[in-house]
């Protein structure tokens, strides 16, 4: 499990938490609802955690929309706050770029 993740599920949970706009952006690009994405947090999978990033705590995790369909979203907290989680950017992963189960890059 990732500690960045667990704090930001607990700050989603206590309803504090951002969409950026380039998320928003990702979000209508690829008709991925926000209230799916805040729905199946409890749910996600981190599959890359980036506690040392310039701009914050980080973690790429595997989520599903209501219909099943595999979403990946980037979770962060501003560096040097400990609030809000940010959705940073959620997208449809490329099945050209990722395992058939969408957890490992390929190579």
């Amino acid at each position: 499990m990732s500690q960045t993740f667990d704090q930001i599920r607990a700050l989603i949970a206590s309803s504090q938490v951002r969409i950026s706009d380039h998320g928003y952006d990702e979000l209508a690009e690829d008709g991925i609802l926000a209230g799916d994405v805040l729905a199946g947090v409890e749910k996600a999978e981190v599959l890359e955690d980036y506690p040392e990033s310039p701009k914050g705590p980080c973690a790429l995790v595997l989520q599903h929309d209501a219909q099943g369909q595999p979403v990946h979203v980037v979770w962060g907290i501003p560096r040097g706050r400990s609030s809000p989680a940010v959705l940073v950017t959620a997208y449809r992963p490329d099945p050209d770029k990722w395992s058939a189960d969408f957890r490992r890059r390929k190579t």
